[in-house]
């Protein structure tokens, strides 16, 4: 019988599973377990059999329930001592089983098959990322927000769900392990890319979003420094670097 894996440290995670997938849904959950059941569960309804899932635990969080996920395509691993966001992403990307990856958040929900289009628009070469929520850096206000301009090409996009080349996304050097919170660490992942020259794409996808705990149910004071520190970086190594964003729209 299939069982979660635990290691004390991401570091010695080596692999979800000697299978290779075209795709996989990859997670992090640091708590409200039932939550990611119930997303895990609607990739399962909706998304393509071959279709794999992988799912990183933070901290020791009551994980029996996640026992009933684990299945032939569903890889769920364990780090007692916890893992920071950006570390644990980095882990998702470069041992997933397969060329594409999509980090997504546990709140959002599958409503219908969300892997088949981004499937198809990766693998056409054009688009480095693809994912259902971004927008363009607002370059008249110094870079501190990001405006949704809807679907087409766009300057970021947001980890409720985020399909990526893999390749593209290692060597553009992935996630910043030094954000240990998620909040803008996709916004700077994102900056990544354009930097490297990939392309991003925003889509409509049969997605919705429950309770985002990760954000509502955080820690005030933890949630704003974190997310102040993710931002920082942001504006340090990419604000005034106007020519790697995509024209305005």
């Amino acid at each position: 019988m299939a069982q979660i894996r635990s290691y004390p440290r991401i570091g010695d995670l080596r692999n979800f599973t000697k299978n290779t997938f075209p795709i996989a849904v990859a997670m992090i959950v640091d708590s409200f377990c039932e939550d990611a059941l119930i997303s895990i569960n609607t990739v399962k309804q909706h998304a393509p059999k071959d279709c794999a899932i992988l799912v990183i635990v933070s901290g020791t969080p009551e994980i029996k329930m996640l026992e009933d996920a684990l299945d032939e395509r569903t890889f769920i691993t364990q780090i007692p001592g916890g893992v920071g966001w950006g570390e644990a992403a980095n882990a998702l990307l470069k041992l997933a089983p397969s060329e594409y990856v999509v980090i997504m958040d546990p709140s959002t929900q599958f409503t219908g098959d969300a892997i088949t289009p981004v499937l198809e628009a990766l693998s056409s070469g054009e688009w480095a990322a693809v994912g259902w929520h971004g927008g363009l850096v607002n370059v008249d206000d110094e870079w501190r927000s990001v405006d949704d301009r809807g679907p087409g090409e766009v300057d970021v996009l947001f980890s409720y769900f985020m399909a990526l080349n893999r390749d593209a996304a290692v060597t553009c050097g992935a996630f910043n392990i030094r954000a240990i919170y998620y909040r803008n660490a996709d916004i700077e992942f994102s900056l990544r890319l354009r930097q490297s020259q990939g392309r991003l794409l925003q889509m409509e996808l049969p997605l919705v979003q429950g309770r985002h705990h990760g954000y509502y149910d955080t820690e005030e004071s933890f949630r704003e420094t974190q997310s102040k520190k993710n931002y920082d970086r942001i504006l340090d190594r990419f604000r005034g670097k106007n020519q790697i964003l995509i024209a305005r729209r």
